[in-house]
């Protein structure tokens, strides 16, 4: 069985996750697959609108906790293949995310990259960096140009449903679970009325547009990523496996709690 099932229908390319019994966790082959889809997405002459979505009961749960622990080391492994454009925000082309579940940690990070957003209603979203690195989810509310206590929520890794990210401008259309599909398809026959050139420059006004945090801050995140007992990072990942309750280290030297990194050092290191 495939990891990634794609469709096409005319001019609409359709890309669903397939690893239902791990709510599309993000396991090397899947992101190798989902690369290998984008690529030919973004290359095809036949493909104009991209509908990205999953199968089962979520949508995404972000990164492969097991895969992770098998590999002895937290995060992804750097795929060996053509760039994936869809990661590297280069696709040309529009991207709209149909969520038909949970949207966790990587799998949120996958829903705010995409252009246009229908949720199923009741969906939960959750950007679950604080529960596995030693810094939360800092950019992402900056991205999505959310209120700052809306945002820091964010950071800490609460879960928002989908009726509160609509609320929020986060999320288009809020649907019905068999609704999901027909109302994407909708949207995609819609951006295939506009001239093809209108498709193509506003959605390059619109990316332009998008708000990114300063270099400085993308600087103090990376220092902020290694302040910490880097031990706790397994930690997370094995006692989620396990379903225990972790047992945090926190610093290495209690001192370092207090010795943060700050824009002015990491600007004159």
């Amino acid at each position: 069985m495939a990891v990634v099932e794609t469709e096409q229908h005319g001019e609409i390319f359709v890309i669903r996750m397939n690893r239902p019994d791990a709510l599309n966790a993000l396991n090397n082959e899947l992101r190798t697959e989902l690369s290998e889809a984008w690529n030919h997405y973004e290359d095809s002459k036949d493909l104009e609108v991209a509908i990205f979505t999953g199968s089962g009961r979520g949508f995404c749960a972000g990164e492969d906790m097991k895969e992770a622990l098998q590999a002895g080391k937290p995060g992804f492994s750097k795929p060996t293949a053509k760039p994936d454009p869809f990661m590297k925000e280069t696709l040309t082309k529009p991207v709209i995310c149909a969520i038909n579940g949970f949207a966790m940690g990587g799998g949120f990070m996958l829903v705010e990259k995409t252009d246009l957003r229908l949720a199923v209603k009741g969906t939960l979203f959750e950007m679950s960096e604080a529960k596995r690195w030693m810094l939360g989810g800092w950019n992402h509310g900056h991205v999505a140009n959310l209120p700052f206590p809306i945002a820091t929520e964010m950071a800490f890794a609460f879960r928002i449903t989908s009726e509160r990210m609509y609320e929020l401008g986060f999320v288009n259309r809020l649907v019905e679970a068999d609704q999901l599909m027909p109302e994407a398809m909708k949207m995609a026959e819609h951006l295939l009325t506009l001239p093809p050139a209108a498709r193509v420059n506003t959605l390059h006004m619109m990316k332009s547009m998008r708000p990114n945090p300063a270099a400085p801050y993308h600087k103090l995140a990376k220092a902020l990523h290694e302040h910490g007992a880097l031990s706790d990072r397994m930690e997370s990942r094995a006692a989620f496996a396990e379903k225990r309750k972790p047992v945090w280290k926190g610093w290495e030297k209690p001192e370092d709690r207090y010795n943060m990194p700050t824009l002015e050092s990491v600007s004159n290191s």
